[in-house]
């Protein structure tokens, strides 16, 4: 095996080991807008400006990605989500 194939090797591998998932917030007909910005700015660390939009965009499209990140940083985040009443997987 060549060097070049070697380190393209270790960049697939790196690349799987990294692979950011997503948090993906889905609209409801319960949670109030004031609640969907302030749990994203508790749980995801948003800016203010930023839950508001992410709130606009999953009332207007069903959902939206609010977090990207490797799994185990996303999972208490998502937890967060969840336990305040919203809907929220992560992808």
């Amino acid at each position: 095996m060549s060097a070049k194939e070697k380190t393209l090797k270790e960049a697939l591998l790196d690349e799987k080991l990294v692979s950011q998932k997503e948090i993906v917030l889905y609209n409801d007909d319960v949670n109030t807008f004031d609640h969907v910005i302030e749990t994203l700015i508790n749980a995801c660390e948003h800016a203010p400006e930023q839950a508001e939009q992410c709130a606009i965009i999953v009332h207007h499209n069903g959902k939206c990605t609010v977090k990207t990140g490797p799994y185990n940083e996303l999972k208490p985040r998502c937890s967060k989500l969840l336990e305040a009443g919203l809907n929220a997987e992560i992808v």
